[in-house]
This record gives C-alpha cells, sequence and structure tokens, in this order.
C-alpha cells in the first residue's frame, strides 16, 4: 500500500473514531456509561480506573533503568545485588529516592489521571538475600497517593521460584513456583502480611495476587492459588479493597471463577501488547491498529462471562516490521493513531494502567515522553 493510501485509509479513520479527540464532555458520557455485568456479582457502578505503572522503581528492570547496573554484567535485581554486595543498599535506596518523588505523584494527579500501579517483590518486607527492602518506599507511596486523591494497586511482581523466569520477576532463567508447593504457600503467606499491613489504608484499590504467571503454568494450579490468596486477603483488609488476578495470558479460561456471592470485589487484569508475539511482528501499521479496536469485544466478553477486567500494562510501542516503511511523520501519525485506539477499545473495562509511567530514555514506552510528543493526551478528563 503506498503511504498516501495508508494514512487515508488508517490514520485518517482511526484519528476520527478516537475518543481523546473528542471533547471532554463526551468523552465522560462514554465513561459514565461503562458498567459491568450483573452476573459478575459486582458493583453495578464501578470506579473507572486510569493510571500508569511505577516500574522499575521497586522492581528493577535494566532496559527501563540501565544506570542501576552500570559497572555489573547483573541482568536482574538479584544478580545485581548479589554483584554489589554490601554496595547493594545504598545503590539501590538512591535510585528508589530519585526515580519516583513526590513531584511525580503531583504530576500524575495533575494529568488526570486517577490511580497507581505499584509492582513489588516478594522481598519487599522481609528481603531475603541478596535482596534489599522497600517497605518503608510502599508506604511513601501509599501516603503520596492519598495526599493526591489517587488509587493505589499493590501488584506482586516477582514470587519465590519465579512465576515467569522474566527478569522482572526478579530473577531471571527457571520457573520454579509452581513447581514446590513451598513456593505457592510462602507467596499466600506474603500477601496476607500485605494486607495486614496496608489493607485498611484509604489509598489502597486493591491487591493483585501475581503479575504475569506463565501460560505453562496449569491453570488449576493458579486457580487453588488465587482461591487461596483471596480467603487470606480478606482476613486482613477491608471489604472495599478488591483482589486482582492477572488471566495468565489465557483470556477466557476464568468462566465461572470466584464471582458472588462467596467472593466479592474480584477483578482480572490482562495485559495487552501488540510487539511481543511472532503474530505482531507480521502485521502492518494498519492491520495493529485494526487489531487494536478489535479488542474492545474480547474485553467486554471477559466482563460479560467472566469477572470486571482491566488493562493492568499497555503501551504505544509496535514492532519494527510495522513501521519501517513509513516516515517519521507518518510514524508519529500511527502511535498517535494506535494510542487513540487503544484508549477507545479499553474505556468500558474497569481501566487502565499505562506501563510505565517513566524510563531512563524517551520512547513509546515511556508515559510522559508519549505526552510531550502529543500521542497522549495532556489531560484526562475527570
Amino acid at each position: 500500500m503506498k503511504r498516501r493510501e495508508f494514512i487515508q485509509s488508517a490514520i485518517g479513520s482511526a484519528i476520527t473514531l478516537a475518543a481523546l479527540r473528542i471533547p471532554d464532555s463526551a468523552f465522560a458520557q462514554t465513561v459514565q456509561k461503562a458498567s459491568v455485568s450483573s452476573t459478575t456479582g459486582q458493583s453495578q457502578t464501578p470506579e473507572i480506573l486510569r493510571g500508569v505503572n511505577l516500574g522499575a522503581w521497586l522492581v528493577l528492570e535494566k532496559w527501563m533503568v540501565p544506570s542501576v547496573y552500570e559497572g555489573t554484567d547483573a541482568g536482574d535485581e538479584f544478580h545485581l545485588c548479589q554483584a554489589l554486595g554490601s554496595k547493594s543498599k545504598s545503590q539501590l535506596e538512591r535510585h528508589r529516592e530519585t526515580f519516583i518523588t513526590a513531584e511525580d505523584f503531583r504530576w500524575i494527579k495533575n494529568s488526570g489521571l486517577n490511580s497507581v500501579r505499584l509492582p513489588v517483590g516478594y522481598w519487599a518486607l522481609e528481603a531475603p538475600k541478596p535482596y534489599v527492602s522497600a517497605s518503608d518506599y510502599i508506604e511513601f507511596a501509599l501516603d503520596q497517593a492519598q495526599k493526591n486523591n489517587l488509587r493505589l494497586v499493590l501488584d506482586l511482581h516477582g514470587a519465590p521460584g519465579s512465576q515467569n523466569g522474566w527478569d522482572h520477576s526478579g530473577r531471571s532463567g527457571d520457573v520454579g513456583w509452581h513447581k514446590d508447593p513451598n513456593n505457592i504457600k510462602e507467596t499466600v503467606r506474603i500477601l496476607g502480611t500485605f494486607a495486614q499491613k496496608y489493607g485498611n489504608h484509604p489509598a489502597l484499590f486493591g491487591i493483585e495476587l501475581l503479575n504475569e504467571p506463565i501460560w505453562d503454568i496449569p491453570v488449576e494450579t493458579l486457580k487453588g492459588f488465587y482461591q487461596d490468596a483471596y480467603t487470606q486477603i480478606r482476613q486482613y483488609a477491608s471489604p472495599q479493597v478488591a483482589v486482582i488476578f492477572h488471566d495468565s495470558f489465557r483470556a477466557m479460561a476464568w468462566q465461572n471463577f470466584m464471582k458472588g456471592p462467596e467472593y466479592s470485589n474480584v477483578i482480572i487484569d490482562t495485559h495487552l501488547y501488540q510487539s511481543f508475539g511472532d503474530a505482531d511482528k507480521q502485521r502492518t501499521a494498519q492491520e495493529q491498529i485494526i487489531f487494536a479496536l478489535n479488542r474492545k469485544s474480547t474485553l467486554e466478553q471477559m466482563q460479560r462471562e467472566e469477572l470486571p477486567t482491566f488493562v493492568g500494562e499497555w503501551s504505544l510501542a509496535l514492532p519494527n516490521h510495522s513501521i519501517q516503511d513509513l516516515s517519521s511523520f507518518e510514524g508519529s501519525l500511527v502511535t498517535g493513531a494506535y494510542a487513540d485506539t487503544q484508549l477507545l477499545s479499553f474505556e468500558n473495562a474497569r481501566g487502565w494502567f499505562f506501563w510505565s509511567y517513566k524510563l531512563e530514555s524517551n520512547s513509546e514506552w515511556n508515559f510522559r515522553y508519549c505526552v510531550e510528543r502529543g500521542w497522549l493526551p495532556e489531560h484526562f478528563p475527570v
């Protein structure tokens, strides 16, 4: 397809449809119409979350904050702390004190967002060697969220043994979490500790049980863990605190699971990227935008047949194949249209959290940079 034809057919149509390019009043009306099917046993007037992930703050990811890893060959937080030895505490605390500050929470509030998702590791409160605990910063985040009228999702991003073998679980390599029952029991205990310590904080929206357990883990193993963790959290946390579980990249595997009246205030988290899979890497830019728009129906089906659902992670990143034949101007138009289309698709879900709020570099993964480029709105309507 010629470039001019592409702009006319793909970009123009997507921007015309884009929710965030219409007046705030009309956008707000769309939000007010959002509802959850009565078959879920959940609230009929849900709080719609629009927020950002505070990624690479309390759980490191090298590609996001490479300066923290300078002078080492480490690829994840475990091996970084191991390599730094006695210097690990001072280096990590220097990063934690400067990467996210009170000013960042004010910026998030002033942008019209209403929530943050905070990734933490199983080592956050009781840090086994070589990790460094982060409890003071969790309390700081909750207090700053309260001061700025933000809701906070406390997300267990890394579990003992690793639930996915990726660096953001704390330690890359083997997926050992589900292979040892003691890992699962310890994860339930840790979640209970989170609930006991933070479960009645006014800024806490919910506790997410486990980030991105890989698709190889048997669904029945995850279901048992999710139910046990729910019971543990409900012993301590206010009923208004949501219990959130990730779909393990299996969107429709959770029908007739954890519904009322036995369970209440349960939400599914799904992560919607279009840059990693083999199919993602084969789509044209126009196909990427159409695919993003069609995700609206999947989210609606999840909420109709399963549980209320939010998009816990998404970004504006696309594979090189999708944009390699476009000029920089056309590529920027694609990115803006892709942003609008995703926001439109997510609007009737329980909400969304962009990955991530900030990085050391400028890219389509950096929310603040995306706002500066005009790909995302400077202000979201209340």
